[in-house]
């Protein structure tokens, strides 16, 4: 079969690529340049994916295998798709999740249709800790991890369903460990370079030092539920559901972020019993599996590092989809991802619009 892997230069990647070479396959090695040289090199610009020294390691380990290495600069579609995205998220007073998008928009379900088209690749392999089998009733479908600290098969909920066709995760089996000593059993120089923690456009900024940059200061004014002006902030981009430091006000009790109004510019704050909620919305459902073959036992993630907790309906409605949990849930916020499963089959995913009774 012919293979291209996704190579960031860093370790999961680079096994990836040795793992498909050492199963017979024909493999090429491709990686996306996001960011300028000049963007890499700014102060703090450190720990993120993507930059001209991993572009670099990922030449050199595909060297090494003895594969050709093709670089692609995709700088001008990330920023359309993927930046542009976050800002503009960010404006309406929601916190998106742009991993999860780039996955389905870019880096993987993509990119994979794209090398299919213009190079006859069968499929695009990639370093994530999560399974893409074939299901005998649901066709092609995505399985949690065995590395569960590490499972990503969330920030895949959003990569469409005919895309699973051209897509391979060879790591889905093993362990980060693993995954090291298999790199340093094979010589590859990337086994113990550190992994990229940050969202890459970042460059070691936190989104609101960034969104200033772009967006400038937007002052507004931060309420209490009850109506009462207790400050004012810099913009409403600084701030995120369930936030609780870093308000700059003062109050006889802890006060977190409850809403985010754009339109009034208004950030609202109030106590801890106002971030629970048992019922969001989704606009639009990205479903792998049929909604009505969900079947009993359905639990929801409505960020990456949340604990899964059951679902007990999933309603379609004229604007929609309405999902109602057995239990409130804390700090629900418009913009992530909900991600579905069933045991350890990902159903399918959405982007959050808001919840019961406001945001």
């Amino acid at each position: 079969m012919r293979v291209a892997v996704g190579m960031s230069g860093g370790v999961d990647s680079s096994v990836t690529a040795l793992l498909m070479k050492e199963r017979g396959h024909e493999v090429i090695g491709v990686t996306l340049r996001f960011h300028t040289i000049e963007a890499c090199e700014l102060e703090g610009a450190h720990n993120v994916c993507c930059s001209p020294k991993d572009v670099q390691d990922a030449a050199k380990v595909s060297q090494r295998l003895g594969i050709p290495h093709l670089t692609f600069d995709w700088e001008k579609i990330f920023r359309e798709r993927v930046i542009d995205y976050f800002v503009e998220e960010y404006s309406r007073g929601r916190t998106p999740n742009p991993c999860a998008l780039c996955n389905r928009e870019v880096k993987t379900g993509y990119f994979a249709r794209y090398l299919k088209a213009v190079a006859d690749i069968e499929r695009l392999a990639t370093g994530h800790y999560a399974k893409v089998e074939d299901h005998p009733r649901y066709g092609r479908v995505i399985r949690r991890g065995r590395d569960r600290r590490r499972d990503q098969s969330y920030f895949l909920a959003l990569v469409r369903k005919e895309d699973l066709e051209l897509l391979e995760f060879p790591l889905g089996d093993l362990t980060k460990e693993e995954v090291r000593e298999i790199a340093r059993s094979r010589g590859l120089e990337v086994a113990d370079k550190r992994d990229s923690q940050e969202v890459c456009f970042l460059m070691g900024r936190s989104p609101g030092e960034y969104l200033e940059n772009i967006l400038g200061e937007r002052e507004g004014e931060i309420r209490h539920v009850s109506g009462k002006v207790l400050g004012k902030h810099r913009g409403i981009y600084r701030f995120t559901i369930g936030q609780r430091r870093g308000l700059g006000i003062s109050y006889g009790k802890p006060l977190y972020v409850v809403d985010i109004d754009p339109i009034t510019n208004t950030v609202v704050v109030g106590e801890e019993e106002y971030l629970y909620n048992d019922t969001l919305y989704v606009k639009d459902l990205n479903l792998h599996v049929p909604l009505n073959e969900w079947g009993e036992g359905v639990v929801a993630q409505i960020r990456y590092r949340h604990n899964p907790v059951p679902v007990e309906s999933v309603e379609k409605t004229s604007e929609g989809y309405k999902v109602k949990f057995k239990e409130d849930l804390r700090g629900i916020t418009p913009g992530q991802v909900v991600a579905f499963y069933n045991d350890d089959v990902l159903l399918g995913g959405g982007i959050i619009e808001g919840v019961e009774g406001g945001r």
